[in-house]
């Protein structure tokens, strides 16, 4: 039986003053906290997704991927600084401490935030809109766990809701 891990967020949101979206998952996975950046599990479809969005290459880098988001004018960030979790199981979240979201919105253009998956949006709803007052968009997660979208499907999900904001 796997046991619960206390984990702070360790890198920090990606955005310049120029970013019009800001795009929320929940915390880190595990690979992605090896790989010390956003959506690095190589089943994850964020960056096919965006990449398609933007039309551009799938990025591959690190700093390939900064590049894109910063070009792209699009933010991206998790609702949590740290929690208790089990592995890379949303569901298993608690003790939730939430990122300071206000930062990113003060500091850039963001006109929509966005959640990356349902889970991001509830903790979202409960932690940082209080502080916030701004409304997010829930869209399916691009996480290989949500096996039911496949990559067009997401891709034509996001697209709509995301390209009225760029």
């Amino acid at each position: 039986m796997s046991s619960y891990s206390h984990i702070k967020h360790t890198f920090e949101p990606i955005y310049d003053e120029s970013s019009r979206i800001l795009i929320l998952g929940t915390l880190p996975s595990v690979k992605s906290r090896e790989d010390n950046f956003y959506y690095g599990h190589p089943q994850n479809r964020f960056w096919t997704v965006l990449s398609a969005i933007v039309k551009c290459e799938i990025p591959l880098s690190v700093e390939q991927k900064k590049r894109m988001l910063i070009s792209s004018n699009i933010a991206v960030w998790d609702v949590i600084s740290e929690c208790d979790i089990v592995g890379s199981s949303d569901s298993s979240i608690k003790n939730v401490v939430p990122t300071d979201i206000m930062s990113v919105i003060v500091g850039s253009d963001i006109k929509a935030l966005f959640a990356n998956g349902k889970t991001a949006e509830k903790l979202y709803n409960k932690y940082q809109k209080p502080l916030t007052g701004i409304d997010i968009i829930a869209l399916p997660s691009t996480s290989p766990a949500n096996a039911s979208w496949s990559t067009a499907r997401l891709t034509e999900e996001w697209r709509a809701n995301i390209r009225p904001f760029l």
